[in-house]
């Protein structure tokens, strides 16, 4: 049968080539056409280039014209080159090597170095093992004995190095010091146990869901609750094609039906207790997420807490979702935790159910992780309107009683309601993540952060917290220590890692401060979100960045008013003097913008190597020192003995010096224009001179050994005025140094091409008004007339600062 297949194939393929050879058209044809191509394309170049300089009365256009005819003919005929050089490579290694692109391209998700690698090790390692098989290294003459020999080396130590590296947990990087241990002896420790400390209540279990689940036995037979499946139609698109049949094949269900499934921890007892939510993200559908919070399952219900893991693992990614599937599905996943809050509602006022009167519905908490994160924003938002916003014929109407939302390494905008991003107000939201993040390579949930506002008379916060070496998944111990997804986990790079368990410890330590301060009013915590030392005692050692904001800051300038750098807010005036950068822009991610606008600051003095180590103070005048200051209306703020100066701030690894280079460089004569004083390499000179030439051998030796040493944390002066001229000046390490961004490398591939990337992390700063008596009685500070920041600290820098204002101090939070 085969072999009468084959002879019609043939038959049916030599009759196609014979009448092919019948229209096909003679060599002068073809030479005709690339003649007349050719002659029409330079024609027409040509004939534009000459109205062109006609029009414009420049010659050279013309001349430009000619260049690029003879530029495009001469690439022509090098690609026409190639193309034969290319054609003299054997079929079947053109083959391999074109099957090989997409192949190794998937299993590397599109690492170029790591395809490229491959390609050749194994092409190597294929050539030799075929040459000494079929050939045989004897019959080969002297030269191709050299050429195997060394393509045979290339491709041996390339596997035997590419294994070595793969079994590596992963590679060294330069220190980072941690700024915040400079000052951490003068900062207090909130007392009592850790919030992560098991509580008084026994934990019990149980589930709710369809009871028709045909993988879980916790959804299905062995379900503890059933529930009614919701129409999620509305929020859903892209259930269709082969991704949406291979999904219902699945799970037995459409977008028609999705089930309300979950995992529950709650304390035994009466209550009511609070009401907690989380929801995993994204991941293989097939890999469920929802048991991956047990760990805080484990410790909220011990301490009074109702927690519920809710399983979407049923629109999540599959391998389908090649030829198509879900997108922009965050709304749904944030839709359907209201949906669960339905239920847990009905249960609560259902005076025949287990749970009647035992859940707090005044007090509910919303966690997402990842998508999750995003997902519960989402979910936020959407409580509080009637209608939804991409269709108003879907009606809503939940207003739940939420109290605060967390949310762990989210996304930021995968679902954009009315085509804007999601803004909250009013609530209470917490988000963390990791600077190893190998899923989620930039803070994302920083950019929400941004667009969480307070404007009802009710205490509210929203805090951040950046977290080096946290991962992507080991919030979640479904999900483990490979972010990537590839099974080749030994790609990543995890020497820089914290281990699960220390991962975990910092999200309960956190997560249930912030629960107890929302839910139970529990204020004592709240330092904890403004400055991570003070729960030192609770938490793994690492390096921890600090965002928060309440309801009673107030800012002088958040530079997002105008774009004039020299006003703030409230008629208050800026100036500045001798910086080398001073602008005001977008704060850029990684990948995108941040949605605010900060000042960057820099200076740089240029000192001599003799000068390096002694401090600035003694090696620049006093008139070149850079400065920014703030001048304020008196009386504007109202400040008084509970008032707290803070802001943002944040290194930036942009050049500190940039007119040094570019545009700025006057190629004619070389000489630079910049910023950098020829006063202060006078007295450099005048001055130190004798010491300089005392050092010689010495000094380079020096210079050499310290190249690896970790860069000194960024430090400033601030100087405060008041209105009748009183000072008191003090230095930003007083609270905390400034930390240098902190640098990661996610794929051992990255170190190939880089020393680390890094992102603009702000740390908060908070130094109390009141304090400064201390250092001049007569300061007044309900008269603060200016605020004037010095970098006389360090050689030179740049940092990005924000938000400058005045909060009341966390102690004089008495209810939320």
């Amino acid at each position: 049968m085969i072999k009468i297949i084959k002879k019609k194939f043939k038959q049916a393929w030599a009759w196609i080539c014979a009448k092919f050879l019948l229209i096909k058209p003679g060599d002068n044809s073809f030479k005709g056409a690339a003649v007349g191509l050719l002659i029409g394309s330079v024609g027409l170049l040509l004939l534009s280039s000459l109205l062109r300089a006609i029009n414009i009365r420049d010659p050279w256009v013309l001349v430009l014209g000619l260049l690029m005819v003879a530029a495009a003919v001469l690439s022509g005929m090098l690609s026409a080159r190639l193309y034969n050089l290319l054609n003299r490579i054997p079929r079947w290694n053109k083959i391999a090597f074109f099957a090989s692109i997409p192949l190794l391209f998937t299993v590397f998700f599109g690492n170029e170095k790591l395809l490229l690698a491959s390609i050749l090790i194994f092409s190597l390692l294929g050539a030799t093992w075929f040459t000494l098989s079929k050939t045989g290294f004897k019959n080969l003459k002297t030269p191709k004995k050299v050429v195997f020999i060394i393509g045979a080396l290339i491709g041996i130590a390339g596997l035997i190095m590419s294994i070595y590296y793969y079994s590596l947990k992963g590679l060294e990087m330069d220190e980072i010091e941690n700024a915040a241990l400079y000052s951490e002896v003068s900062i207090p420790h909130i007392a009592g146990e850790s919030p992560a400390t098991k509580g008084k209540y026994v934990v019990k279990t149980m589930s709710y869901g369809s009871g028709m689940d045909k993988h879980r036995e916790e959804f299905g037979e062995e379900v503890t609750y059933k529930t009614e499946s919701v129409n999620g139609v509305a929020f859903l698109d892209d259930w269709d094609g082969f991704g949406g049949w291979w999904r219902e094949k699945y799970w037995g269900f459409d977008s028609k039906a999705l089930p309300i499934n979950g995992r529950v921890w709650y304390p035994e007892g009466t209550g009511p207790f609070p009401l907690v939510l989380v929801v995993h993200g994204n991941h293989s559908m097939q890999d469920y997420s929802d048991p991956g919070y047990d760990y805080l399952g484990e410790l909220l219900a011990s301490r009074g807490m109702i927690l519920a893991s809710v399983d979407e693992n049923f629109i999540n990614g599959s391998w389908s979702d090649l030829f198509g599937g879900l997108s922009k599905e965050n709304d749904a996943r944030g839709w359907l935790l209201l949906e669960h809050l339905k239920v847990w509602e009905e249960w609560n006022s259902s005076s025949d159910h287990a749970f009647a009167g035992k859940i707090d519905m005044s007090r509910i908490s919303l966690i997402g992780h990842s998508r999750g994160g995003e997902a519960v924003a989402h979910a936020a938002m959407l409580n509080e309107l009637d209608f939804y916003p991409d269709d108003a014929t879907i009606p809503l109407g939940y207003h739940f009683n939420l109290q605060s939302i967390i949310a762990i390494a989210p996304v930021d905008g995968q679902y954009e309601p009315g085509g804007t991003l999601t803004k909250l107000k009013d609530i209470n939201y917490f988000v963390f993540h990791g600077a190893q993040d190998a899923d989620v390579s930039s803070f994302m949930g920083s950019m929400q952060f941004e667009r969480v506002t307070f404007e009802d008379s009710s205490y509210h916060f929203k805090t951040g917290l950046y977290i080096q070496g946290a991962n992507h998944g080991q919030f979640n111990t479904s999900w483990g220590d490979n972010d990537t997804g590839n099974p080749f986990k030994g790609l990543i790079n995890l020497e820089q890692q914290l281990d699960e368990k220390s991962q975990q410890e910092i999200a309960k330590v956190y997560i249930s401060a912030f629960l107890e301060i929302t839910l139970r009013k529990k204020i004592k915590y709240l330092p904890l979100f403004m400055d991570a030392r003070q729960g030192k005692n609770w938490l793994p050692e690492t390096i921890y960045l600090n965002q928060f904001e309440d309801s009673n800051t107030k800012y002088l300038v958040d530079f997002n008013e105008d774009f004039d750098v020299i006003t703030a807010s409230n008629n208050g005036k800026i100036h500045g003097e001798n910086l080398t950068v001073w602008r005001e822009s977008e704060v850029k991610l990684n990948y995108r913008e941040k949605g605010t606008r900060a000042v960057y600051l820099g200076w740089n003095y240029d000192l001599e190597d003799s000068l390096k180590e002694k401090p600035i103070e003694t090696s620049v005048p006093d008139s070149l020192i850079a400065t920014y200051t703030l001048d304020l209306p008196v009386g504007e703020y109202h400040l008084d003995s509970t008032s707290v100066f803070v802001f943002e701030m944040s290194e930036s690894t942009e050049s500190s010096n940039p007119k040094t280079g570019g545009k700025w460089v006057n190629e004619n004569n070389n000489e630079e224009v910049s910023n950098s004083n020829d006063e202060i390499e006078e007295e450099s000179k005048n001055e130190n001179l004798e010491e300089k030439e005392n050092e010689g051998q010495e000094g380079e030796e020096k210079e050499d050994s310290d190249e690896k040493e970790p860069e000194k944390p960024l430090d400033l002066s601030i100087l405060l005025v008041d209105s009748l001229g009183n000072e008191v000046k003090f230095l930003l390490s007083d609270f905390s140094a400034l930390q240098r961004q902190v640098k990661v490398q996610i794929l051992k591939t990255d170190f190939l091409e880089n020393d680390g990337t890094s992102e603009i992390v702000f740390q908060k700063f908070a130094f109390e008004l009141q304090a400064f008596r201390s250092k001049n009685p007569a300061f007044e500070s309900s008269k603060l007339k200016r605020i004037r920041f010095i970098f006389d600290q360090n050689e030179k820098g740049v940092v990005v600062m924000n938000h400058i204002g005045f909060m009341k101090k966390l102690n004089s939070v008495t209810t939320l």
